[in-house]
């Protein structure tokens, strides 16, 4: 099954996040590019009432200190292998647990937290490994959602031009990939649907899958 290269490449990615952390919080960014699947994410935290809460690439932090802000839960740990993002996210909040870790090895006890999320950065997991890290840190019932870009056609010329001169390790796993994913990690689906943004004049495609650890 495809999916995103090893932890190796990904070093390359983290590195660039490092210097890209200082732009990463513009709002116009923000707004049109992350906030969609974000929203929808707390929502389904807010309905299923998750205490313990773990945002994995957390970047600079948003999501997480939302979710502390907005959810009050129990605990919120806020995990990314970038440096200079949780810079970011450390002057954020104080409120939030910050670890510096990629996504496929988390320093997180066996049981420890009821929900595991993802926003916009599961494409450059090891993706399966990245999961089967997920599961055992779940407690029995927890969930692990996702909110992955799922786009149906392609980007802008100029994007694709942009994006093309570049080496990515990036997957955009489809809907059926993700659910096979999940699956063979030990987790039941639960939900799967999209989350759309117009994004200047370009629909943007998200897809939140919810998986459940039985």
């Amino acid at each position: 099954m495809p999916t995103s290269p090893g932890r190796a490449l990904n070093n390359t990615v983290t590195r660039g996040f490092n210097f890209l952390a200082r732009r990463y919080d513009t709002p116009w960014i923000q707004r049109r590019f992350y906030r969609p699947p974000q929203d929808a994410i707390l929502k389904e935290l807010r309905v299923r009432g998750s205490r313990r809460i773990v945002d994995v690439g957390c970047g600079t932090g948003i999501l997480a200190d939302r979710i502390e802000r907005e959810l009050q839960p129990d605990e919120v740990i806020g995990v990314d292998a970038s440096e200079g993002m949780l810079s970011k996210a450390q002057a954020r909040s104080s409120a939030v647990r910050w670890v510096a870790a990629p996504a496929e090895k988390l320093p997180l006890p066996d049981g420890s937290v009821d929900a595991v999320i993802s926003t916009t950065a599961f494409h450059f997991f090891d993706q399966p490994a990245a999961l089967a890290e997920f599961h055992p840190v779940l407690a029995p019932g927890g969930i692990v959602a996702l909110g992955t870009i799922t786009q149906p056609l392609p980007a802008p010329s100029a994007i694709r031009q942009i994006t093309g001169k570049w080496r990515t390790p990036a997957h955009h796993p489809s809907a059926a990939e993700l659910r096979s994913l999940v699956t063979g990690a030990g987790l039941q689906i639960d939900e799967q649907r999209k989350v759309q943004s117009w994004t200047g004049g370009w629909l943007l495609f998200y897809r939140i899958t919810i998986g459940v650890k039985p």
